[in-house]
């Protein structure tokens, strides 16, 4: 009830808010008085480019949505494989395990599958086997939220592409005006300036989501991997005689 009552007043002040604000805006019409520009008005100010830039701010969130659902430890590597996964190894039933993983795939199911294929040839080759699978499915990790990076790092160069293409048409605007005021090179100059800042603002945010990303992953795979080893020390004492170090 004091929820439903908190939700009541929370909404009852934004609708205040911006009846406040439209009245306010209004009247500032009325009186001839110069208001800010709105953000909608702002962006149709910058072109062409500024389309692009909200069309890569639009890639970089689907991204970083994929990411949110895909990169998961539960996801690369579900509980109930790898307790699936121990129980056929403990029970020797290797060729069965391989299968399991040939039919889920995933990081987990690769580093196991890889490893015990070449279970014959010895405890060392089943680890650098392993090995060579995590460092090839880190790599395909890795790549994926790249894209970030790349569109965190395109962001402030189409920001600065569009302040300059910007700044040269309202210069040629100005060279047009018979008589130029400062209030028209400033318009022009601060019109331009909002590429920048949209640009900056998607340096920023997607550069940012690649690094969260980038420490997660590399946490992750080290975890992975070292899962992976775990599931192999029962077969390794039965098979080789000794525990895996």
């Amino acid at each position: 009830m004091n929820t439903s009552r908190h939700r009541h007043l929370f909404l009852t002040a934004i609708t205040f808010v911006v009846f406040a604000g439209v009245a306010l805006a209004a009247q500032d019409a009325a009186a001839g008085v110069p208001r800010d520009k709105t953000l909608i008005e702002l962006f149709q100010t910058t072109g062409p480019v500024g389309y692009l830039m909200l069309l890569t701010s639009m890639t970089g969130t689907a991204f970083v949505i994929e990411h949110i659902v895909n990169i998961r430890r539960e996801k690369i590597a579900p509980t109930p494989l790898a307790q699936d996964l121990q129980a056929l190894i403990e029970e020797e039933q290797y060729d069965e395990a391989i299968e399991l993983c040939d039919q889920e795939g995933g990081y987990l199911s690769n580093l196991v599958g890889s490893a015990l294929r070449l279970r014959h040839a010895g405890y060392n080759e089943m680890v650098n086997t392993l090995e060579g699978a995590a460092s090839e499915e880190t790599f395909k990790m890795q790549t994926k939220i790249s894209y970030l990076s790349l569109i965190g790092n395109i962001g402030p160069l189409l920001g600065l592409l569009g302040t300059v293409t910007g700044m040269i048409t309202a210069f040629q605007k100005i060279e047009k005006l018979k008589a130029p005021t400062p209030k028209d090179l400033a318009t022009g100059v601060y019109e331009s300036l909002v590429n920048t800042t949209m640009g900056l603002f998607i340096g920023i945010v997607f550069l940012t989501a690649y690094f969260l990303y980038k420490n997660k992953v590399t946490k992750m795979c080290l975890s992975v991997n070292l899962q992976a080893v775990d599931l192999l020390k029962s077969m390794v004492t039965k098979e080789f005689g000794h525990k895996a170090k």
